[in-house]
């Protein structure tokens, strides 16, 4: 027996979600109530959303699964979820499968969060285990939602990347992937087909992940991955959506930048075509195009065009507390912007809690620094930019060679 009406879940849920609708609004009363009261009472909320992730209402378990998210992303809950984490594996599993659309989106970005938050060890390994042969299957099947497809090709793209160890089990995720975004390249090369705003957003997706993927993959299967779409690519930067000539122009720089990690003696048969198409784009004046598109493609393939002419890239810095920062590569780039597609407006707390993401741009442990410290704190600017840059390389070259070394033992059988 159902024991509440849609009204009344819809309630229900509201009350323990209320807490969560802005990462402020968890801590902003903290100085006027007892810590340990605060937090039981955060945690009582908390499983009663997990609770509610099992309703027969549609409506009431997205508000939980949303809400559940909420929270991930804005507070560091490791302890919590470490005991329940078999729990909310099943909850999202149920939802993925059973669930219509928008349910499936929310638990895709939930099992997402649940690995941002778990990090690199077995316990977010076997999440993956444990949704992948759901989430490929979504992926490929076209009756399912084009939104919900999406989701799971970026849940696909960030939880590989975090928990998979098994270089089977990259190669298998990134296929699956590719099946998805190189439907692309036929779409663009025939020009009487017709164009499809949801099916490229899907394959957007798909490429994104795919790219996220390569950064960690051994240089031997980078070298294989670039001789297969390097000289294709260039064909989606006809398309007539802005986001895929924008996904497909970045992707070549980062394909650009890894090529010449790999190969001292890289060369580009079709360099001087691709630099027109590439310099038409940043100079782009068509006027049947939006002002906001046009002025956004142009800012981006300025900076593609200066990678694959010039082998430069724009330095950005990321202020977070009082630590910055620098993203120098294209490959640094990709790994953040997916990052903060996932946290949204916590990927600053993150950056400054969260051990997964200290450890992947190479941050090093939490900083517990006192005002006084703080002030007195002044490397040199240009000394930070060469140790971020150094040693985010120096830890993707590491993760390659390891894996590099699994598929040379398997080559020799």
């Amino acid at each position: 027996m159902q024991p509440f009406s849609d009204e009344d879940t819809s309630i229900e849920t509201m009350s323990h979600c209320s807490g969560f609708s802005d990462p402020a609004s968890v801590t902003e009363d903290a100085p006027e109530v007892d810590e340990e009261a605060a937090q039981e009472d955060f945690e009582y909320k908390l499983k009663g959303l997990i609770d509610l992730t099992m309703d027969k209402s549609a409506k009431t378990r997205q508000s939980a699964l949303e809400g559940l998210k909420n929270a991930l992303t804005s507070k560091i809950l490791y302890e919590f979820i470490l005991e329940r984490r078999m729990t909310l594996t099943d909850c999202i599993e149920r939802c993925i499968k059973k669930g219509k659309n928008d349910e499936q989106c929310a638990a895709a970005g939930l099992a997402c969060l649940l690995c941002v938050q778990l990090g690199s060890g077995i316990e977010s390994e076997e999440i993956i285990k444990t949704l992948a042969p759901i989430l490929k299957k979504i992926l490929g099947d076209g009756a399912a939602s084009i939104q919900a497809r999406q989701a799971c090709a970026t849940c696909l793209g960030v939880c590989c990347f975090i928990a998979t160890d098994d270089i089977t089990e990259l190669y298998s995720t990134m296929e699956c992937l590719e099946n998805i975004f190189t439907k692309s390249y036929q779409k663009e090369r025939n020009l009487n087909g017709i164009s499809s705003t949801q099916s490229t957003s899907l394959h957007i997706s798909a490429l994104l992940a795919w790219t996220l993927l390569l950064t960690i993959c051994p240089m031997s299967e980078v070298k294989k991955k670039l001789e297969m779409h390097l000289h294709k690519f260039p064909i989606l930067l006809s398309s007539d959506n802005v986001n895929m000539r924008i996904a497909a122009g970045e992707t070549l720089a980062l394909l650009f930048e890894m090529a010449r990690e790999t190969d001292g003696d890289f060369f580009y048969e079709d360099m001087e075509p691709l630099t027109q198409k590439l310099r038409a784009l940043a100079t782009d004046g068509n006027k049947h195009r939006a002002k906001v598109d046009k002025r956004k493609q142009r800012s981006v393939f300025r900076d593609v065009l200066r990678a694959v002419e010039e082998h430069d890239f724009p330095t950005e810095t990321v202020k977070f507390g009082p630590e910055r920062m620098y993203i120098d590569c294209w490959v640094k780039k990709q790994t953040y912007d997916t990052f903060k597609e996932i946290l949204g407006t916590g990927m600053q707390y993150h950056l400054q809690s969260n051990e997964l993401l200290r450890n992947v741009f190479e941050l090093g442990p939490p900083l517990m620094l006192d005002e006084a410290a703080l002030k007195t704190m002044k490397i040199p600017r240009f000394e930070r930019h060469l140790y971020n840059s150094a040693a985010f390389k120096a830890r993707t070259k590491a993760r390659s060679k390891c894996r590099d070394k699994r598929v040379d033992v398997g080559e020799v059988f």
